[in-house]
């Protein structure tokens, strides 16, 4: 089994910094780098993506909405244009910041409310896309499960890798329970590598519902944000490891 591994990271904003990327980047097999909309600024990008580029880490724009306060997780309701322009600017600052730092975007991601919405609604989900695709129709999407964004995915002829959040509980529809749900962050760290292991060895997911969902997932996400995230991720790519898979890069995991 080949499986990346993925944290959300470039959160920091100014002098204060958000997680352990430097030592995360160690663990990881690719990153989601805050594009300034929900976290980050421009030097927080850069030192991220040398910091990844370093260490042979693949690095995605981690897109949000314009809510610094929020930390992106507080629901715009925008229209397309404006939607589409939010993704585009994300995408180019980060592209421009890896190009002159001798790296290379391989990936994006939604974050926080943006993606909650558009994985949950189609009509959301197709300006977004497109946008990405009229970017650089060579990106992968990494999302969780969601008929929304990889029906537009395919629509656009954009790749999508399945990101299995390790901390978050599903629904039966394979949608992410809100965070304003008891349950929907699952802390206890024996708790998601069951979770773990049940994934890779079984390709099942136990839901907030208690039923088994079936999932196959090219990518592990661990919140770079989180108290702990640290020996998580290193525990979940052990954890991997014993179970016979490999962690690789998204760009890798066609190969």
């Amino acid at each position: 089994m080949r499986i990346d591994l993925n944290a959300d990271l470039g959160e920091g904003f100014g002098p204060w910094r958000m997680g352990e990327d430097e030592a995360l980047l160690g663990v990881l097999s690719s990153a989601n780098v805050a594009c300034g909309f929900h976290a980050g600024d421009p030097l927080i990008m850069e030192h991220t993506v040398k910091a990844a580029l370093a260490r042979g880490v693949d690095i995605g724009a981690h897109v949000g909405f314009p809510d610094l306060q929020g930390f992106g997780r507080r629901r715009m309701d925008l229209p397309a244009e404006e939607l589409a322009a939010i993704v585009t600017y994300q995408l180019a600052a980060l592209a421009g910041i890896a190009r002159t730092s001798g790296h290379r975007m391989t990936h994006m991601s939604f974050h926080g409310a943006m993606g909650n919405l558009a994985a949950a609604e189609a009509t959301v989900a197709d300006p977004l896309v497109e946008a990405v695709a009229r970017f650089d129709p060579d990106l992968t999407i990494v999302t969780s499960s969601s008929r929304a964004i990889e029906g537009a995915a395919a629509r656009c002829g954009l790749r999508t890798a399945i990101a299995f959040l390790a901390d978050r509980a599903y629904h039966a529809d394979g949608l992410l329970v809100p965070r304003r749900l008891a349950g929907a962050v699952i802390h206890d760290e024996d708790a998601v590598l069951d979770r773990v292991r049940r994934l890779v060895g079984e390709g099942v997911v136990i839901t907030h519902e208690g039923e088994r969902l079936a999932m196959k997932a090219d990518s592990i996400l661990v919140h770079g944000d989180t108290a702990g995230a640290l020996d998580l991720a290193r525990a979940i790519r052990t954890t991997i490891e014993a179970a016979g898979g490999k962690v690789v890069p998204v760009s890798r995991l066609g190969r």
